[in-house]
Parts: C-alpha cells; sequence; structure tokens
C-alpha cells in the first residue's frame, strides 16, 4: 500500500471521527425552552442555551426547561400528559367529598434555571412536573376547597373558586421557579343526594330571583302611575290657575268698566248739578206742572183738594 492510499485513509477516518464527535456533542433547544449546562467534572456551570443548535462537550450535558406556557392535565381521561385517570377528590367545608379534574398551566422561570436545575438535583422540566408541580397542586387545590361549601362550588362560587384557586397555586409555587399561570376545576362530580341539595338551593335562588325581579317590576310600575298622576295634578293645577287668573283679569276688567261709567255719571251728575240756577228750577217745575193743584190728606183721614185754597 503506498503512501498516497494510507493518507486518504486515514483522513477519511478522522473525518468520520469528527463527524461523530460533532454529533454526540451536539444538542437542539427546542423552541419555548432553555437548556442549562452541566459539566460532569466542575457541576452547574451557569452557562444556559437558548432554542437552537449547539455543541457541548463530551463532558457536558444539557438539561431542559419550558420557559413557554405549557398546558398539564390532572384528568379522569386521557388527555395530553394525564395518560391515567389523575382525577382525585377534594374536601368541602360541610365535610362533602367531590371528584374533580384539573387544568393547568405553567412555565418555568427563565431567570432561575440554575437554581430549579440545582432545587431538583438535575431533574428536567417535565419530570419536575410530575413529581412536584402535580402532587403539590393537588395538596394545594384541596387547601383552598376545603373554605367553600359544595352548594357554592357546584353553584354560583364555581368561578369565584377557579380564581382563588390559581392565585392560591401561583403564590405557593414562585419561590420554587414555577410560574402557574391558570389553574381551573372542571368536571367537577358529586353523588346523587348531594346533586339534589344543589339543585334544590338553585330552583331557590331562581324563585328568590324571580320574586324580586316581579317586585322590582312591581314597584317601578307604581312609581311610573304615581308619576302620571303627579303629572296630570300638576297640569290640573295649572289649568285651575290659569282659569283663575283669567277669571281675575276679566273681574278687574269689569270693576274698571264699572268704575269708568260711574265716574262718567258722577261727573255728568256733577255737571247738571252745577248747571242748575233757582230760575231755571222754577221754570222746569212750570214746564212739568200739568195744572193740577195737589190733593192733600189730613192726619184724621179727610182729603183736601189743594185748589180750596187757591180759592
Amino acid at each position: 500500500m503506498n503512501k498516497g492510499k494510507l493518507g486518504g485513509i486515514l483522513t477519511g477516518i478522522f473525518v468520520i471521527f469528527c463527524l461523530i464527535i460533532v454529533f454526540t456533542c451536539s444538542v437542539k433547544v427546542p423552541a419555548g425552552y432553555v437548556g442549562i449546562v452541566y459539566n460532569y467534572q466542575t457541576g452547574i456551570s451557569g452557562e444556559t442555551l437558548n432554542p437552537g443548535f449547539h455543541v457541548i462537550g463530551p463532558m457536558k450535558e444539557v438539561v431542559l426547561y419550558s420557559v413557554g406556557i405549557e398546558q398539564s392535565y390532572l384528568t379522569s381521561n386521557k388527555d395530553g400528559d394525564s395518560p391515567n385517570d389523575d382525577s382525585f377528590e377534594v374536601p368541602t367545608s360541610d365535610g362533602k367529598g367531590l371528584m374533580v379534574d384539573l387544568t393547568f398551566t405553567y412555565r418555568y422561570d427563565a431567570d432561575k434555571i440554575a437554581e430549579i436545575f440545582s432545587r431538583f438535583k438535575g431533574q428536567d422540566g417535565k419530570t419536575v412536573r410530575d413529581i412536584f408541580i402535580k402532587p403539590n397542586i393537588i395538596s394545594w387545590v384541596k387547601e383552598v376547597t376545603a373554605q367553600y361549601p359544595v352548594t357554592e362550588i357546584l353553584g354560583e362560587q364555581r368561578a369565584n373558586l377557579n380564581v382563588a384557586v390559581s392565585n392560591y397555586v401561583k403564590q405557593k409555587f414562585e419561590p420554587y421557579g414555577i410560574i402557574v399561570e391558570n389553574a381551573s376545576l372542571i368536571n367537577i362530580d358529586a353523588d346523587a343526594e348531594t346533586r339534589a341539595q344543589v339543585q334544590k338551593r338553585v330552583n331557590a335562588i331562581q324563585e328568590l330571583e324571580l320574586a324580586q325581579t316581579e317586585k322590582k317590576t312591581a314597584q317601578v310600575k307604581a312609581e311610573q302611575e304615581k308619576e302620571v298622576a303627579l303629572t296630570k295634578a300638576q297640569q290640573e293645577k295649572e289649568a285651575a290657575t290659569i282659569k283663575a287668573e283669567q277669571a281675575k283679569i276679566e273681574a278687574e276688567a269689569e270693576a274698571e268698566v264699572i268704575k269708568a261709567k260711574a265716574e262718567a255719571e258722577a261727573a255728568a251728575n256733577k255737571m247738571i248739578a252745577e248747571s242748575l240756577t233757582p230760575e231755571l228750577i222754577e221754570m222746569t217745575k212750570y214746564q212739568q206742572w200739568n195744572g193740577k193743584l195737589p190733593t192733600i190728606t189730613s192726619g184724621d183721614g179727610l182729603i183736601v183738594d189743594a185748589k180750596d185754597f187757591v180759592k
């Protein structure tokens, strides 16, 4: 074998060896994840890898944690990461037990990845979810439901309960670098007796709301009728006031007419009185006398003719 051929073989072997090293030392970080680099000789390097392909040393390992929102399930059906019946029983403040399914969204705090890696001894994100997040979220959900009676959990407080659960578990997981965005109880199941009690309460609430609605409607109608009556009374009052004002104006006008007429008559009488003289009076007497003397009746009933005195 000549030297050229041997050199080509050695070069090929070297290239293959390099490719194997690159392949075995490369790692892909999926979108929504970060990788924490662990060195088997020195421990955590503090180096984190963003999404993409990376080449690391042969003595290093990359552990992945999701910093994007992940959906997780604890349900009786085979939903997502819940391959078995993972539903669980929660207590209520009145001693009832309810079987529930739970769904929640979470992510790891990108600023605390190294701390999470150390706390959970190098376990990756999915393992931490299964051995830490799920068992603890079940326990903390039970602490919340224990404060509510069964009638509220199955009734009008359902939405408020989910808000309380989300806030509580978010607070509990935060110190561990785990951010729970939302948690919701779904498919809450109760026995027949409990469902009957809840339905009875729902019916009573509906009847009460109906009675309150009818009462409010009657009050509104009464207020409307009252308003109409007041408006009518006000209109009648205003009409009576206008009529009285008109009568007053007419009376004052009539009084003014009478006054003016009286004043005119008085003025005429005054003028007549001032124009009368003794001579005019005597002349008027003679003009109006018919030539006959008056007949006089005495105190004893004797009738005397005045002409007898004239003779």
